[in-house]
């Protein structure tokens, strides 16, 4: 479940032109879980100062033991000996360590010793995240649940039962008939995208009807649709008065969002694990939301970078929080939300009993809103005895959700 490998060498890294300041990095220890059903892998930064260390996640579903390795053979070892206070410089030095860096795996174990370095620099200094990132802009960060179902009655019934528990915002994903639809309990075995053009639109409309304006409607499409597809859906989707549409289009497709202009806002990004991705799109004002998955970016370095552009540019973040991303990711979210004037809304997962028992302090929303901690640093622990009595699920498990064909066979977006 976890490795602890003594990385007793000197770090190519280790020497820096300036005095030591701070504490030490002593091991880099990384931990493979599943109390919420998916593969959970955290990093626990440790240093040479008594009780002082940092969690970060690294967790990717698909390529877990990946990601693992990065962090295991390669940048852990590296770590050995650095200031754990030069998050900056050791964030530049890890990036540039792989000659062809960059890259999702890469990334990932990246974010997570980032997110970790600032988990011990809060401690340090004694103050939550939040408050190193220049304090709060808010009181919380407005959360959004998930709804879906095939029936536009009962949908909606369920959208007004979480506007009564508080959320202000709620994603909404509608079953289509004989259709793998993302999402929802399908009831196909194909994708057909003429299907979802048909039908997702107008129960969308449906259920806003029957909702009324009190609360925000937000859908995600995926990615599995072609530009031209695209564009037919926002046009279809202007009843249905959508506080954003996601993934209309693919990464790959993104120079297509200025076509896309209309009355639906326009979010991406979760897949993005470069920073400079999402500039030509800032850049020309093509979309609305900025979708960023902290871990994938590299942590929270380039991604307050991010978000300072959004700010720049008239976007806002809408950072990725599903039941993949773990509690420590989660916290790091919330800090980043309450500190920017450029926050939109936060995904927030339904975290499970065995999930909150594993991640003490673990954010949980509170009529709709997740409130950041006022801890010292992520405000976010970690009990290691707890995570042993719920082990990850084997490689590939996870892989079955995204193996999508379409109704001629071909593989499909997931």
């Amino acid at each position: 479940m976890d490795k602890d490998r003594q990385q007793t060498h000197e770090s190519p890294l280790a020497s820096a032109p300036w005095p030591r300041s701070g504490a030490r990095i002593t091991h880099v220890r990384t931990f493979l879980c599943g109390p919420q059903g998916c593969p959970y892998l955290i990093v626990r930064v440790e240093t040479d100062q008594p009780g002082l260390y940092g969690l970060g996640c690294a967790s990717d579903p698909q390529r877990t033991l990946a990601v693992r390795s990065v962090l295991d053979d390669y940048l852990g070892p590296l770590l050995v000996g650095r200031d754990a206070g030069d998050i900056e410089d050791v964030h530049r030095l890890l990036l540039n360590s792989g000659y062809w860096r960059g890259g999702s795996i890469a990334n990932n174990a990246l974010g997570a010793v980032d997110v970790a370095l600032w988990d011990i620099k809060g401690k340090v200094a004694g103050l939550p995240l939040h408050a190193l990132l220049g304090g709060r802009a808010r009181h919380g960060a407005a959360a959004y649940t998930h709804v879906d179902g095939d029936d536009p009655a009962r949908i909606a019934e369920d959208v007004l039962a979480a506007a009564e528990a508080g959320y202000r915002h709620v994603r909404v994903q509608v079953a289509v008939p004989g259709v793998q639809n993302y999402g929802t309990a399908s009831t196909g075995t194909a994708w057909d995208p003429l299907a979802y053009l048909r039908h997702v639109p107008p129960a969308l409309a449906e259920v806003r009807r029957r909702v009324g304006d009190g609360v925000e409607l937000l859908h995600d499409a995926h990615e599995r649709l072609t530009p031209a597809q695209a564009v037919r859906l926002v046009a279809a989707l202007a009843d249905a008065r959508l506080f954003f549409l996601e993934d209309a289009l693919a990464p790959e497709d993104g120079a297509h969002f200025p076509r896309l202009a209309g009355p639906v806002p326009l979010a991406v990004g979760e897949l993005f694990d470069d920073v400079t991705q999402f500039l030509p799109l800032l850049t020309a004002r093509a979309i609305d939301f900025v979708r960023l998955r902290i871990p994938t970016l590299g942590g929270l370095t380039p991604a307050r970078k991010l978000t300072a552009a959004c700010e720049l540019f008239g976007a806002r973040i809408a950072p990725h929080g599903p039941g993949d991303v773990s509690p420590v990711a989660q916290a790091a979210n919330v800090a980043l939300d309450v500190s920017t004037p450029a926050f939109g809304v936060q995904e927030a997962a339904r975290f499970r009993d065995a999930t909150l028992e594993v991640f003490p302090g673990a954010p949980v929303p509170v009529g709709g809103v997740l409130y950041p901690s006022e801890a010292p640093g992520l405000g976010v622990d970690f009990d290691e005895a707890a995570a042993r009595r719920h082990p990850a699920p084997p490689p590939l498990a996870h892989d079955r959700w995204a193996l999508v064909r379409g109704v001629d066979g071909a593989a499909e977006r997931p």
